[in-house]
């Protein structure tokens, strides 16, 4: 049985990574200290509560421990509403990794999206105004400034314990994307071009991260991770990804839950009581989901508004729930 970090209680612990394979150690410099739990954006507090509220199965749990033990993603595909993004957040909470680093995908986004971004644009005209204002800049001088690592750039930072990264709906991307991924993946590091080509001038710049106020130095123009991170990746399943990148991920199959488990995701949000007088609710998206897709968030949005309408009739109840378990392929 794979040492238990993680164990899906949402319990706070004393807790040490265990020992990496060989082949899966890295060694970047500096050593930086992550955020802790306390470091949660307060702008988005629904984080911390999904978090807190999420109710792991035991296949779950298992992976993420063989995961960060091998130090490799897992790519988690299933239904919409299934809480498959949702268990990013726990891990991070139960293990006080500090905020979640998410990266959604799109058609568009590309590898270096998520690596950094280098607004040379607005470097140009910073320059051109110190020329003109006769200020004698030098041209390598606070190029850090424009510079700022994206979700994955700054979950590759060298941080004493790994941070938590969601590649939200991986299989919407560019058919590029996941190869473009695997060496980056496999080798635990990259390197900025922008700032490798000033290396023997300046050995150091500091640059922004993704989620910080707070400047990090990055030596000779390359970002190697020392704690590899957790990497999170969901996908729909609205596409297949190539066996390369597939060999080098854990994969976990998110089936809908089941009748107990639907009824602890009510409790943990709701309480004991919104779960016993929204039984007629609960046996609705139960009957209507084997009919089509439904999403378990669908539900508790009927519970929450058929608790707080301003009627206790029950065709009221039936009409409101009704307004909102449809199924996802079925418009208003």
């Amino acid at each position: 049985m794979t040492a238990r970090i993680y164990r899906g209680d949402g319990e706070h612990r004393e807790w040490e990574m265990p020992l990496a394979p060989p082949w899966r150690q890295f060694e970047g410099e500096p050593v930086i200290c992550g955020p802790g739990d306390d470091d949660w954006d307060s702008g988005h507090p629904n984080h911390l509560e999904r978090a807190r509220t999420y109710r792991p199965q035991e296949r779950e749990i298992e992976l993420i421990n063989v995961a960060m033990m091998l130090r490799r993603p897992l790519l988690i595909t299933g239904q919409p509403g299934t809480g498959k993004s949702t268990l990013a957040y726990a891990v991070a909470h139960e293990l006080q990794l500090g905020p979640v680093l998410r990266w959604p995908i799109t058609s568009r986004t590309t590898l270096q999206d998520g690596l950094y971004r280098y607004d040379a644009i607005a470097r140009l005209q910073d320059s051109n105004l110190a020329k003109r204002n006769d200020e004698g800049a030098g041209e390598s001088a606070g190029i850090g400034r424009y510079i700022q690592l994206g979700p994955l750039g700054t979950a590759l930072l060298p941080y004493e314990r790994p941070r938590v990264l969601l590649i939200d709906e991986v299989d919407k991307s560019d058919v590029d994307l996941p190869n473009d991924l695997l060496n980056v993946l496999e080798e635990g590091e990259f390197r900025i071009p922008e700032l490798v080509r000033i290396a023997e001038a300046i050995e150091e710049v500091q640059i922004g991260v993704e989620d910080s106020r707070n400047p990090v130095p990055i030596r000779h123009g390359r970002v190697r991770c020392r704690a590899f991170p957790i990497v999170v990746m969901t996908s729909n399943g609205e596409r297949d990804f190539p066996p390369a990148f597939l060999r080098r991920c854990l994969r976990l199959e998110v089936a809908e839950p089941d009748v107990q488990r639907v009824a602890d995701i009510v409790r943990a949000h709701l309480g004991d009581d919104a779960l016993v007088a929204s039984a007629d609710i609960i046996e609705l998206f139960l009957q209507r989901r084997t009919g089509g897709e439904l999403a378990t968030d669908q539900l508790l949005n009927a519970i929450f508004v058929t608790l707080h309408a301003d009627t206790t009739h029950a065709d009221d109840r039936r009409h409101l729930a009704d307004l909102i378990l449809r199924h996802l392929s079925v418009a208003y």
